[in-house]
């Protein structure tokens, strides 16, 4: 399939910001539109990809870059991320967000190259201006409404906290996905004006034991909530890039999630 891939640039309060668009074949204006939303690496290779099959399953897809308005900072920059997502992949789960266990592995490592490192976990994993990231969907979810087009969000770990989030702010929003990622609290649920569907890895306990929580505040909300919960699957089971994959749950999830979003989004 000949699929049409940019980088497109949009604004907000007057800074410019960037995100990866995939076009199909023949689309058209009224052809709807996905907007898939980066992990804590940004719109990385894993995210383009991920863009890129919603484009051959027939979708416009838009894979906004949260770091990109008002400039990039160096320690956010691609190769600086790469650096960190190898190091990564060197690191037991139960360190990936565990602070102490993470500096053991780093004194291991050379000065130089453990100093770059802890620089851009600092920012990954310090204080986080959630608020203006959604504030950021939101400019380009009616970027993609203003072209005519229905809009559903789908996202991955930090990004599904996100897409749920957007769920909660964007009233136009046909459908969000949330792979991985925390929910917005029951006040904010009573918002949502669209179904949304959850995925999660049986072992990722800081994410999955809130499930039930969850669907339960949904539930009283009155709003229209799914999940799906894969028991020997971890967090980021759906990166392939990453040594979390699991492709037993990222197979089953695929096939549900655009059973999802041709439900509900024309």
């Amino acid at each position: 399939m000949e699929l049409t891939t940019k980088w497109t640039t949009h604004s907000r309060d007057g800074q410019e910001m960037q995100a990866y668009q995939v076009t199909p074949p023949k689309a058209s204006n009224n052809t709807p539109a996905i907007l898939v939303i980066q992990e804590i690496w940004g719109p990385d290779d894993h995210i383009q990809d991920m863009a890129r099959r919603f484009g051959e399953a027939g979708y416009v897809a838009l894979a906004p870059d949260l770091y990109s308005r008002g400039g990039r900072p160096e320690a956010l920059s691609f190769p600086r991320i790469e650096a960190v997502k190898r190091f990564f992949d060197t690191l037991p789960q139960a360190a990936w967000m565990d602070q102490s266990l993470r500096i053991q592995y780093l004194n291991k490592l050379p000065a130089d190259e453990s100093q770059r490192i802890q620089e851009t976990l600092e920012v990954l994993f310090g204080p986080r201006d959630t608020e203006a990231m959604v504030s950021d969907l939101k400019t380009w979810a009616q970027y993609l409404r203003d072209q005519g087009r229905e809009v559903a969000s789908i996202g991955y770990c930090m990004g599904g906290s996100l897409s749920f989030a957007l769920a909660t702010q964007f009233s136009q929003l046909r459908a969000a996905v949330c792979n991985y990622g925390a929910a917005p609290s029951a006040d904010a649920m009573v918002a949502i004006q669209c179904p949304v569907f959850g995925f999660y890895g049986g072992t990722d306990h800081r994410i999955t034991d809130q499930v039930p929580e969850v669907a339960a505040a949904m539930k009283n909300a009155g709003k229209v909530y799914q999940y799906e919960i894969y028991p020997e699957a971890g967090h980021a089971f759906f990166n392939d890039s990453r040594s979390s994959y699991d492709p037993n749950a990222a197979r089953d999830a695929w096939a549900k999630t655009l059973e999802f979003l041709a439900s509900h989004v024309s």
